[in-house]
């Protein structure tokens, strides 16, 4: 679901930031036919013999752009869906669910920042017997996780850094409302922390082993280490961003695994990946 109130430098996914379809961009797709410029109502779009460019300051999104353009240069980042038409994909692999085990997640962007819609789908997976996860930042008001508790088999909630100034300053916002509010989950909900593992900013020891001790003062089952990828690195490019992670180094399989060892030690089961 699209919308999130963080702002990560690592994160994989910028097309789930805003709450409202952007206009992706595939450079190596566009063949010149000027299609778009000509549906262009605010002049946002230029094709020359140089190539095309979109002037992103002037769009609005209406995307008569992508509407037209007949290769895929431009296409929407998401789309608006009735609870119905989700409802339709969910329970499509309603089997695969029964004989894997899982179920439908709500993830993002952040789901909680459409509280009723997320409400209204985790009823409707509920009543067909679907197991249901949720997949959030924790940074939302406690009432819009409350009303979501009874509907909810499983909270993967996501834990970055256990200091407030370096949370801000690599994901925008402080981290205070979400260690208040995983605290108020202990014993509400099956609850699993995740952690982004991030080089230089929470893969030191003393930081897993505070973010560990958090996760066994809340409850949670588990934590898992979610190690960093440059695999979004090229949406960055494709929606006019500037990617901030450009040159960090992924984690070696080694150090990934000493993440995990030293999460272990303080008697919390930890996982790598999932």
């Amino acid at each position: 679901m699209k919308g999130c109130p963080l702002s990560c430098r690592w994160c994989s996914n910028p097309e789930s930031w805003k709450p409202y379809p952007e206009i992706f961009v595939n450079d190596t797709r566009c063949t010149g036919c000027g299609w778009c410029e000509q549906a262009c109502r605010l002049e946002a779009i230029s094709v020359t013999d140089k190539g095309r460019r979109l002037f992103r300051t002037k769009c609005n999104l209406c995307l008569d752009c992508v509407a037209v353009c007949p290769t895929g240069a431009l296409a929407a980042t998401g789309r608006c869906m009735t609870l119905e038409d989700v409802m339709k994909e969910v329970e499509s692999d309603k089997l695969f669910y029964q004989n894997s085990g899982g179920g439908a997640t709500l993830s993002g962007g952040e789901p909680l920042m459409q509280p009723e819609f997320a409400l209204d789908l985790l009823k409707a997976c509920k009543s067909n017997n679907i197991h249901t996860a949720i997949d959030t930042s924790g940074y939302v008001p406690w009432d819009d996780i409350e009303r979501v508790l009874s509907y909810c088999d499983l909270m993967l909630y996501d834990v970055k850094h256990m200091d407030p100034l370096l949370h801000r300053q690599f994901t925008g916002k402080s981290n205070k409302l979400i260690l208040e509010n995983g605290r108020k989950l202990k014993s509400r909900v099956r609850t699993w922390v995740r952690v982004p593992l991030v080089p230089g900013f929470n893969d030191s020891q003393e930081s897993l082993i505070q973010v560990a001790h958090y996760a066994l003062e809340i409850g949670a089952e588990k934590v898992s280490l979610l190690p960093y990828h440059e695999w979004g690195k090229g949406k960055y490019e494709r929606l006019g961003k500037r990617y901030s992670m450009d040159g960090t180094k992924n984690l070696s399989d080694e150090t990934v695994d000493r993440c995990r060892e030293t999460v272990a030690k303080t008697g919390i089961s930890a996982t790598v990946g999932q």
